[in-house]
């Protein structure tokens, strides 16, 4: 038996409690400052506000100013957070970690920095703990997995990235269950950039949905040659990207794909572009999801920029990326839905 702690109380990071717990695991759940009444209710109810099904008898709960107790001891550590709390976890978490403990960061996202370079979110806490002195063994999840779905036991299989493939077979014997089903990757970029970049192609693909809810009815039968049209777009897209970060390789592709079509199908990036696809603008999208974190739409805006600046510096070419480009647009620029189909054919002559 491993004792995991899980740090963020969020759906995705609480949902790993299931497998964890169910492994035969002493689990210990860790709200952030943010999650207080999600602790709150786990502890007196033993279920999470946003999940129906209770946690395996046994999870242990504990808000954010018991963090220390629940770290010590631990055989590894889950970050749970957001991309939202990527910093908070990086300054107020990271240093009371052990070195000798791994992370395993379940956050997706990607950070640009001024040259246009995109880096994961463990090559941004590699870079504190490098100011800390401290070297962990910092490992992250990719592939397509919905929370709610793997609370509820649907067959899931993910990838588990990190440098060392020692540990993640640890990692993985600790996580895995029949239901549960965990590849390993020692390509980190690829890994957490494939399930990074399908975020804003997601949304593109569901611009289609809202965008044919408005010429035809809401209540009419949805359309399925542009949502594919898109859908193939956004594969060559990533491809691209992914070719950029030199991580285009056939398994951090199927990641990265798997996780552009559940992401389609599911969850608040189909809502949002549904409603864009209407034609709300994106402020009018906020306000109608009502507080609802749209990591998606942060992680597009920070792709794009990193795409224009390689452009303007001759590695990338914008013409390459004109989904991306126009859901960017429609992000910041508020620029009305105009999906620029033709902009997607090519001519191919072997």
């Amino acid at each position: 038996m491993a004792i995991v702690t899980i740090i963020g109380a969020g759906m995705m990071g609480s949902a790993l409690a299931f497998p964890a717990r169910e492994n035969g695991n002493e689990v210990r759940l860790v709200g952030s400052p943010l999650d207080r009444d999600i602790i709150e209710n786990c502890i007196k109810t033993n279920t999470h506000l946003k999940h129906t099904k209770p946690f395996p008898a046994g999870v242990k709960y504990y808000q954010i100013e018991d963090v220390d107790a629940a770290i010590e001891g631990s055989d590894m550590i889950i970050g749970g957070v957001s991309s939202f709390g990527v910093d908070w976890f990086g300054d107020f978490v990271l240093p009371k970690i052990p070195e000798a403990t791994p992370i395993l960061t379940v956050t997706k996202g990607l950070m640009d920095t001024e040259n246009g370079e995109l880096l994961t979110y463990p090559e941004i806490w590699r870079r504190k703990a490098e100011k800390l002195g401290k070297k962990y063994s910092l490992n992250a999840i990719g592939g397509p997995c919905t929370s709610y779905e793997l609370v509820a036991h649907d067959q899931t299989e993910v990838a588990f990235c990190g440098d060392d493939m020692e540990t993640l077979k640890k990692l993985k014997k600790i996580m895995a269950t029949d239901y549960y089903h965990i590849s390993l990757s020692t390509d980190v970029i690829g890994i957490e950039s494939a399930v990074a970049l399908k975020n804003g192609y997601a949304l593109g693909v569901a611009l289609t949905i809202g965008v044919n809810q408005k010429n035809f009815g809401i209540d009419s039968e949805l359309h399925f040659n542009s949502q594919a049209a898109i859908f193939g777009q956004a594969v060559k897209e990533m491809y691209a990207l992914l070719d950029y970060q030199g991580a285009a390789t056939i398994e951090n592709m199927s990641v990265g794909y798997g996780d552009l079509y559940v992401t389609v199908y599911g969850g608040r990036t189909r809502l949002a572009g549904i409603l864009l696809g209407r034609g709300l603008n994106i402020d009018e999208v906020k306000e109608e999801l009502n507080g609802v974190t749209l990591e998606s739409l942060v992680v597009a805006e920070r792709v794009a920029r990193a795409v224009r600046i390689a452009a303007s510096n001759g590695k990338l070419n914008t013409d390459d990326f004109p989904l991306l480009c126009h859901v960017d647009d429609i992000v910041k620029k508020k620029v009305a839905v105009n999906i620029p189909w033709e902009d997607f054919t090519f001519n191919y002559q072997k």
